[in-house]
């Protein structure tokens, strides 16, 4: 009983710490699909263009698609990506979209060492501040909603990324189009 309440209470604090949570789709709708994801991760790739091309196209209208920062430790720039996208999602939450759809499109490009400058330049490319969108990875504020997904994700068991949830059904790093289609379809019934 004390276990549940801590996860309970550890999954409110997340959610109420998640100020700028980039969703896609229909926010209003019953069925949420919550995809934890690591902006470095080449399975987060592989799954955001799997959204891109076949899930948004099918379910944008009917399904809220909520992004959650989960940065695992051995990638380098996840947790630095993560603050920026919260920083776009700040300015303009289609931006934050766009930004988490740059960076996981553009991984192989990016390093540890140019990101601060791939940051830069996202920033120019979209008319923002580039020493404001720098400057971001160093708040406080940004760096915890990062960290209450994380910590809302480990409350819930997550481990690997991409993890998506659909109404609390895992998918888990690499899963068919259909098999994840067809829990979004049970959902919304």
């Amino acid at each position: 009983m004390l276990s549940k309440l801590i996860l309970a209470t550890a999954i409110a604090s997340a959610l109420a710490a998640s100020v700028h949570l980039p969703v896609e789709g229909n926010p209003a709708s019953h069925v949420k699909v919550v995809i934890y994801e690591d902006l470095q991760c080449p399975d987060c790739a592989n799954f955001q263009r799997m959204m891109d091309e076949k899930i948004l196209p099918r379910y944008a209208s009917r399904v809220a698609f909520i992004h959650k920062d989960f940065p695992l430790a051995k990638h380098a720039w996840a947790r630095p990506a993560a603050i920026a996208g919260r920083w776009f999602a700040a300015q303009d939450p289609a931006l934050g979209l766009r930004y988490r759809q740059h960076i996981m499109s553009h991984q192989r490009e990016i390093t540890a060492a140019n990101f601060r400058d791939k940051l830069a330049a996202f920033a120019r490319e979209h008319r923002v501040n580039a020493e404001d969108a720098v400057r971001s990875l160093d708040d406080p504020a940004l760096a915890a909603d990062v960290q209450g997904d994380v910590d809302e994700g480990v409350a819930r068991g997550i481990n690997h990324t991409p993890t998506v949830l659909v109404n609390g059904q895992p998918f888990v790093e690499r899963f068919p189009y259909e098999e994840l289609a067809a829990a979004i379809d049970h959902a919304l019934q």
